[in-house]
């Protein structure tokens, strides 16, 4: 099967069960939703919902948490992952949105990367997620299963498989693609114990069908 062959197949078979593909973080507008993709880092998206309806009421936009000290933040996100630095990235991402920006969340990936606690893939899901552009945003799990199923091969970091799957996937179904990836591996192909029989792609997927000819 050819690479060309296995992106049109995984494509097909995500369409078919997957039709509707969204992040699972829970937000209102731009602002919260930068918010809570910067909590999410290293964390689970369940935890960051857990923490982020009380944080959204006492500071439901930017202007609000740049007039908060560190530590009132801090209060409200200490069961998540790293919370000290995370509560010090929003509150200066917050004073730098309101002060630089008007309190609008930005659509350009520089202005977004220029803000505290906002990386490469953070700044690529703001920009597929708020306003549908066709970037695509590489965590753990994208990482892992595009190069299990076949779609990237010896990929070596996040840039790269962003690239890999960039160049082949029709850039209107990216953001779309950018959730089946991580919905798939969070839930069907995860890390330790693929769940190779409940997959819609195993007949296609590289891995699966190298363990079958190895089994022989």
């Amino acid at each position: 099967m050819t690479t060309a062959q296995r992106y049109k197949e995984v494509i097909a078979r995500f369409e078919t069960a997957m039709p509707v593909a969204e992040t699972e973080l829970h937000f209102e507008s731009p602002f919260q939703l930068l918010v809570a993709v910067i909590l999410s880092a290293q964390c689970t998206d369940r935890r960051v919902n857990i923490v982020t309806p009380a944080l959204f009421e006492a500071y439901p936009t930017a202007e609000k948490m740049a007039a908060a000290s560190v530590e009132d933040v801090l209060q409200y996100v200490k069961s998540v992952t790293y919370p000290n630095s995370k509560a010090a990235h929003l509150v200066e991402m917050a004073r730098i949105v309101t002060e630089r920006f008007g309190g609008e969340i930005p659509d350009d990936f520089d202005h977004l990367i220029s803000l505290p606690g906002v990386g490469r893939k953070t700044a690529n899901v703001i920009l597929a997620v708020n306003f549908g552009k066709p970037r695509m945003a590489v965590d753990t799990h994208v990482f892992r299963v595009s190069e299990r199923i076949g779609l990237t091969t010896n990929s070596r970091t996040p840039l790269a498989t962003e690239r890999a799957l960039c160049r082949h996937i029709p850039e209107e179904i990216i953001p779309k693609a950018h959730h089946w990836l991580i919905l798939h591996g969070r839930y069907v192909c995860k890390a330790q114990r693929p769940q190779c029989g409940k997959c819609c792609v195993a007949d296609v997927c590289r891995h699966n069908l190298k363990s079958l000819k190895s089994a022989k």
